[in-house]
C-alpha cells in the first residue's frame, strides 16, 4: 500500500511539473500555403556563391522562372535555407541574392532565426506574393542546384540598374 501511495504521488508530481514548466519551443507561424499559385512555376534553380578573401561571405543565388503571372499579383520574396530575400524580375525570371550571415570561405547553412516563419527542408522554398492586397505563400520543392560561382568583390549588385547582365560574372568597380 505504501508503494502504491509513493507511485501515485510521484506520477502526480511529474504531471504537475510537466504542465507547469513546459519546454519553451520557438513559435512557428502556422501559415497556410496556397495549394495552387496564380502563376506557372518551372523548376526553381539555385547556386551557391563565394566572395573573395577580402569580403569573406557566402550566399545563394535563387532563380525563379515564372510565367503566366496574374495581373493582380506582385511577386515579393523567397524563403530558402533559413534565409530570406527580395525577388527582382530580371531577364524574364525572378532572381534573389541571399547573403549568408556566416562569414567564411565555404557555404554553411545558417541556423534558423527565432523570427523565421517556416521550417523547410534543404530543397524546399516558399515564395511570398501579394494577391489583391493580401500576402500569400506558395511552397515548392522543385529545386535544382547548379554549379557555384565566385565573386571576387562580394555578391552581385542585383538590385541596382547598373548591375552586370550575367549572374555568374564579376561586378566591375568603376571608381
Amino acid at each position: 500500500m505504501k508503494l502504491f501511495k509513493k507511485l501515485t504521488f510521484a506520477i502526480a508530481l511529474v504531471a504537475i511539473i510537466s504542465t507547469t514548466f513546459q519546454c519553451a519551443s520557438p513559435k512557428i507561424a502556422t501559415t497556410q500555403f496556397e495549394n495552387q499559385a496564380p502563376f506557372k512555376l518551372k523548376p526553381v534553380y539555385f547556386q551557391e556563391w563565394y566572395a573573395g578573401i577580402k569580403v569573406g561571405t557566402t550566399g545563394l543565388n535563387v532563380f525563379l522562372p515564372l510565367t503566366n503571372v496574374n495581373q493582380n499579383v506582385t511577386i515579393d520574396s523567397i524563403y530558402f535555407r533559413n534565409l530570406k530575400g527580395k525577388l527582382v524580375k530580371k531577364e524574364g525570371k525572378y532572381v534573389a541574392v541571399l547573403e549568408n550571415a556566416f562569414k567564411g570561405y565555404t557555404f554553411k547553412k545558417t541556423e534558423r532565426p527565432d523570427d523565421y516563419p517556416f521550417e523547410l527542408l534543404d530543397y524546399e522554398c516558399v515564395i511570398s506574393y501579394i494577391e489583391n492586397g493580401v500576402v500569400k505563400y506558395y511552397k515548392t520543392s522543385q529545386l535544382n542546384e547548379v554549379a557555384g560561382t565566385y565573386y571576387e568583390n562580394g555578391p552581385p549588385s542585383l538590385y541596382l540598374e547598373t548591375a552586370s547582365s550575367g549572374m555568374a560574372t564579376l561586378d566591375d568597380d568603376e571608381n
